[in-house]
């Protein structure tokens, strides 16, 4: 090869790093390291990763499909992950307890689901009326939240990473129109975690209902209302065809999903795939996280061309539901030391990121 084509090729080569490097979050030398030569002559590893959604359930279960292919092509086809759907090899909310038993390498889905388990595992996809996606995720990676995290799962033999955030969720449709507190008082909803646990507080009867199960029960008047995701799935669920009240959230500000591992199959991988699940994880996250916010818009503007009413909650609903949420913490707080704990560095990096916030993203959106 002569010199110049030489040094042609070796730039566009730099360019390909430095454009992997920007996508997927990583330095140059975790792609460098992760998909050269070296990992790609080792022998071929496969995992299996279950989900808690449907084949091809879209934005999660896709950014999933995702992930599992820039796995392949950063290691260069020597670790491949092998996505199954919920009920394929195990139910949808049995991949935490088939994961820690190593009947399967990893799974797909949110920490609220094994508050059971330990109450402040909760906590690790968000809280009413807390963190955003973003500074959530600023906690997670400088305030201590991973390592709360890691340390809490490791006595399941569980190691998670973020696996994508829903941003703000919606506050829920409901069959009739919530104008006063008095309004909720006995009222049959589907609302899970920390966010059902506020509304019972203020007169709500929290159900819970799996996703096949849930049109037909507010279509039928077995519940109320009820809480999905945001405009991009919940138009899918048909919601706005028997409840024409769509209220604007507060319970779930930026729901953490998380991409969790067995600890021991982890630690046994290879540094370069560990550094490629790291990078496609980071890439995977961002990703899903932007591609609620694209969804969502385009379904919002769906919906108001329907016979729907967008609503907020009255202030003082509002009120009440922060009262409701500090008397939740605390009442949380003395029933488990791990729940004070997480809650707590929480609340002290809320403390500090909030005002940032609020005169940063919060001063700009009144004003533009």
């Amino acid at each position: 090869m002569k010199r110049r084509e030489f040094l042609k090729s070796a730039a566009a080569a730099g360019v390909a790093v430095g454009a992997a490097a920007t996508v997927t979050g990583c330095t140059r030398e975790q792609i460098e390291g992760g998909g050269g030569p070296n990992i790609a002559r080792r022998k071929k590893v496969r995992l299996k990763l279950a989900t808690s959604w449907p084949a091809h359930f879209p934005i999660m279960g896709t950014g999933v499909e995702r992930f599992a292919q820039k796995v392949h092509d950063l290691s260069g086809g020597s670790l491949e992950i092998k996505i199954y759907p919920k009920n394929i090899l195990v139910p949808a909310l049995a991949v935490f307890d088939a994961t820690s038993r190593g009947q399967i390498d990893a799974f797909h889905s949110g920490p609220y689901y094994w508050k059971g388990k330990n109450p402040a595992f909760a906590l690790f996809s968000g809280a009413p009326l807390r963190m955003t996606a973003n500074e959530l995720n600023c906690w997670m990676n400088y305030g201590g939240g991973y390592d709360l995290w890691r340390e809490l799962y490791t006595k399941y033999n569980l190691y998670p990473f973020i696996g994508g955030n829903t941003g703000v969720q919606m506050g829920g449709w409901f069959r009739k129109p919530i104008e006063r507190l008095e309004d909720l008082k006995g009222l049959k909803m589907r609302i899970p975690g920390l966010g059902g646990e506020v509304m019972a507080k203020l007169g709500v009867n929290p159900i819970l209902l799996p996703a096949g199960e849930i049109y037909t029960a507010l279509e039928r008047g077995t519940i109320d209302a009820t809480e999905w995701v945001g405009p991009a799935l919940d138009i899918r669920m048909g919601f706005y065809k028997v409840a024409k009240y769509y209220y604007t959230g507060w319970h779930e500000p930026g729901s953490i999903l998380e991409l969790t591992f067995n600890k021991a199959r982890y630690d046994r991988l290879s540094d370069e795939h560990k550094a490629v699940i790291h990078c496609a994880a980071e890439a995977m996250s961002g990703e899903m996280y932007h591609e609620f916010m694209h969804k969502n818009a385009v379904a919002l503007k769906e919906l108001e061309s329907m016979d729907i009413e967008i609503r907020d909650f009255p202030p003082q609903i509002i009120e009440a539901a922060k009262k409701a949420m500090n008397e939740v913490a605390k009442e949380q707080s003395e029933k488990s030391a791990d729940f004070k704990r997480v809650f707590d560095s929480m609340e002290k990096y809320y403390a500090l990121i909030k005002p940032w916030t609020q005169i940063s993203e919060t001063r700009f959106c009144t004003i533009r």
